[in-house]
């Protein structure tokens, strides 16, 4: 649930000021006075609140549904509970998020630890950095030599920008984040605790054991990327680790050194890639997916969660399985395993 604590709905919007936002019909025109104050799950609604649902397999939740407006797609229409103002929209879900970031603005970008606006005579700043006015630099944070740090972005407590490393305007670099040998783009955000640039995980085998290989390149981390918090990009060893354009990034991911991913993509927590990893545009992967190294990854491909791969995958297919494989092969092997494991044993007890 919402918290006055935390976060404070910038104004309230009327049941017709949201059908006229969002493109939604809003069938009963005498609901258009309705005021709403949150937005809430369907399953806990409230007095005041705006839900969503998302076709029938969602439906359940309407059967107890207290709202004072739902988002919904038109094959449910009919099952809303008399009273509640009925807002019919193929995209249920992405009309409720832009009302979302319209009530509460704060929490569509991260803000500042201490609320200080400038740059605060705690943090240090090296005479040879260039902080364009407009930013904010809160209390402990480190700016190295020949640093830049672009108007309107937020360096947080205690986070690290290293020598010669750029950011850009409009960014959030979250509380004790490190970043060194990057450039960043504009619009970035990047949660607390994550670290870009350290060393990638590069040795050679040697006569006395492993023996690092140098890491000369860098990270490229193109606009409205988002990176969650703890996670970890490795520069490049010769060439750069890029990240394109508004891909997202979960908590708790590992990019190796001298990985390219391009635009649009959406990676979830867990996921570890492994050096040399080509990633086309538009490509998601679930939760846990690992990557082995020097393996390209096609436009559009869709990896499910906790699949491994050994193997590049096609633009556009569907995979699975650990070794992962396409989708409907893996479903297949799936369902084998589950006959073969309810298979009558033979005599003796034994299945062998």
């Amino acid at each position: 649930m919402t918290d006055p604590v935390f976060f404070v709905p910038s104004r309230h919007y009327t049941v017709g000021e949201v059908a006229d936002l969002t493109g939604a019909t809003l069938v009963d025109h005498k609901h258009s006075p309705i005021t709403l104050t949150t937005i809430a799950a369907a399953s806990s609604g409230g007095d005041g609140a705006l839900v969503f649902v998302d076709g029938k397999r969602n439906a359940k939740p309407l059967a107890t549904l207290v709202a004072a407006a739902v988002l919904c797609t038109p094959d449910v229409a009919g099952m809303v509970p008399d009273g509640i103002a009925v807002l019919i929209t193929p995209r249920p879900q992405q009309a409720f998020a832009r009302i979302g970031r319209l009530l509460y603005p704060e929490a569509e970008r991260p803000v500042g630890v201490t609320g200080v606006s400038g740059v605060s005579p705690f943090a240090h700043i090296d005479p040879s950095a260039h902080v364009e006015a407009g930013a904010v630099v809160e209390a402990g944070a480190v700016i190295g030599a020949n640093a830049a740090v672009g108007s309107g972005t937020v360096i947080a407590a205690n986070a690290v920008i290293g020598r010669s490393s750029q950011v850009g305007r409009d960014c959030y670099i979250g509380p004790h984040c490190s970043i060194q040998y990057a450039l960043i783009g504009n619009g970035v955000i990047i949660h607390a605790g994550a670290r870009i640039g350290q060393d990638g995980f590069g040795f050679a085998g040697g006569a006395r054991g492993p023996e690092r290989i140098p890491q000369i390149g860098r990270v490229i981390i193109q606009d409205n990327v988002e990176i969650g918090a703890n996670s970890t990009v490795d520069r490049g060893a010769m060439a750069d680790t890029v990240i394109g354009e508004n891909t997202k990034i979960d908590n708790l991911v590992q990019i190796a050194h001298n990985v390219r991913i391009g635009r649009n993509c959406v990676i979830a927590g867990l996921t570890g890639i492994s050096g040399s990893v080509v990633v086309g545009d538009n490509v998601m992967m679930g939760g846990g997916v690992g990557l082995a190294d020097h393996l390209t990854i096609g436009a559009g491909a869709q990896l499910a969660a906790r699949s491994g791969f050994m193997h590049d995958v096609p633009a556009g297919e569907v995979w699975a399985g650990y070794p992962a494989k396409p989708m409907k092969e893996a479903m297949r092997e799936f369902a084998l395993l589950k006959k073969l494991a309810k298979g009558k044993p033979k005599e003796g007890g034994r299945n062998d």
